[in-house]
């Protein structure tokens, strides 16, 4: 991989190298006499591709950065149309001639951006979506709101992507395609996915396949949430500030058997204003949720004799708490078998402090206040703990309403059969329910739901596993 990165270096620096070794040495050879409107085009050709240079040198050292856990950004909140007509801007006045058509919604909020290099994300995923496409197709440029997040997406009418590829764009070096763009493509990619997940954000790609066009989306933390999440004791009590602004800094358990890792840990936690307490010993762990009883959790996959899906499943304290597993594995079965288990999140090292920080408020934030859930005309006020049903009140007993709660928290997700007994019924001293239990329960949930279980609006059966409820929006 190293000979062929470096292959690939070497061939992108020396195109823009020779354009500026043959401008030179034509204006300086003592036997040709210029016009001096040409002597300033091929000034204009040396400036243009210095620039070039530049910009792949900068690339390469922040994949450098990346790679060492060493890239930081610096959030603040951003209108994000100024930061999409500024990647704009820059693109036409390079010479793209691409159309670039902006959809931005009005009511879109702010965003907690490191603005420079959001920019420089739009710039590459502008740019790859014109190297891939006709000039006569245009690019466009929208975003709408997620939750706590807005997603951005840069999408194109070219050649596509088949779907073996899909997967490997934003590896290193996984967008070379033997062309010879392993630099300007598949590293830029990789530089957006470390920039993206460095504000707490993911980033994916779309293709429908060959000659289908692309469509690549990246999410970014909105700043109202955001902003509030970052305020400390010096702001004034307030509206919902007051819930966070709590008499001590909320805990943060971290089990780690990496000493490093586990010092890394708490230097970030500390610098965000959590108190964190860590643990080198997982046969420690169900002592330490017991007796200090911490916000949250940051868990190793891998440890000795055992792994963090393992104790997810085995030990019933970590189901009432949000759990962040972190892991040098990267692959989707793995991150799909975590977050199946219960995980909130899932982070893959290496890891900036400012990825880490930024997953931590998000998942506290959802499991304090979460935002009102709605999925067609079911309606979740968590703070009222109100359900309507098409605008009318649906009567749930505690237990149903816990049902509920649980299964709209993971929308999209399935909460496994073993999961919800935990989470409903043994964190409310019930001991003694069993599958069956669950089942009667679910049957009346969702005829108080209206929910035809042949075709489930509201609760979907996952045969043999556990139960999901849909996204909103989703069909």
């Amino acid at each position: 991989m190293r000979a062929e990165f470096l292959g690939m270096v070497s061939h992108e620096l020396r195109t823009p190298l020779a354009a500026i070794k043959g401008s030179a040495a034509t204006v300086l050879a003592t036997n040709q006499n210029f016009a001096p409107a040409e002597t300033r085009q091929f000034f204009r050709i040396i400036d243009q591709q210095a620039d070039r240079m530049s910009r792949l040198i900068g690339d390469l050292l922040d994949a450098g950065r990346i790679a060492a856990g060493a890239l930081s950004v610096a959030p603040e909140p951003s209108d994000l149309g100024e930061l999409v007509e500024q990647a704009r801007t820059a693109f036409l006045s390079g010479n793209g001639r691409h159309m670039v058509r902006i959809d931005l919604p009005p009511d879109l909020p702010r965003v907690m951006a490191d603005r420079g290099r959001i920019v420089q994300v739009l710039n590459n995923l502008i740019a790859n979506a014109a190297r891939h496409s006709p000039e006569s197709a245009p690019i466009r440029v929208a975003a709408v709101r997620e939750g706590t997040h807005v997603a951005v997406s840069v999408s194109d009418e070219g050649r596509g992507v088949a779907p073996e590829r899909l997967g490997r764009l934003f590896q290193k070096y996984g967008g070379a395609d033997g062309a010879g763009r392993g630099v300007g493509g598949g590293l830029g990619l990789g530089i957006c996915k470390g920039l993206v997940e460095a504000h707490g954000g993911r980033i994916r790609a779309e293709s429908a396949g060959p000659g289908q066009g692309a469509c690549f989306t990246f999410t970014i933390p909105a700043a109202g949430e955001a902003a509030e999440d970052r305020a400390d004791a010096g702001r004034a009590p307030g509206r919902r500030a007051s819930r966070r602004e709590t008499r001590e800094r909320p805990r943060v358990l971290v089990v780690d058997d990496d000493p490093r890792m586990l010092r890394f840990l708490r230097d970030a936690l500390v610098g965000a204003g959590y108190a964190p307490l860590v643990a080198g010993d997982h046969k420690d762990l169900a002592r330490v949720l017991e007796v200090e009883r911490p916000a949250l959790v940051v868990l190793d996959l891998i440890l000795p004799g055992t792994d963090g899906i393992e104790l997810m499943r085995t030990m019933p304290a970590l189901a009432d708490l949000p759990v962040i597993m972190i892991s040098g594995y990267g692959r989707d079965e793995t991150v799909a078998q975590a977050l199946e288990a219960g995980a909130e999140d899932y982070i893959v090292k290496p890891f900036s402090p400012t990825e880490l920080t930024a997953r931590v408020r998000a998942a506290l934030r959802r499991r304090a206040d979460p935002d009102p859930f709605v999925l067609g005309n079911l309606a979740i006020d968590y703070d009222a703990r109100r359900v309507t049903l098409a605008g009318r009140a649906v009567e749930l007993t505690a237990t149903e309403y816990e049902l509920l709660r649980v299964l709209s928290l993971d929308a999209g997700r399935v909460v496994t059969h073993d999961a919800l007994l935990r989470r409903v019924w043994h964190r409310r001293g019930k001991m003694k329910a069993n599958p069956k239990l669950l089942h009667a329960y679910v049957k009346r949930l969702r005829r108080k739901l209206d929910d035809d279980p042949a075709r489930a609006a509201h609760i979907v059966t996952e045969r043999g596993v556990g139960y999901r409820m849909p996204v909103p929006g989703e069909d």
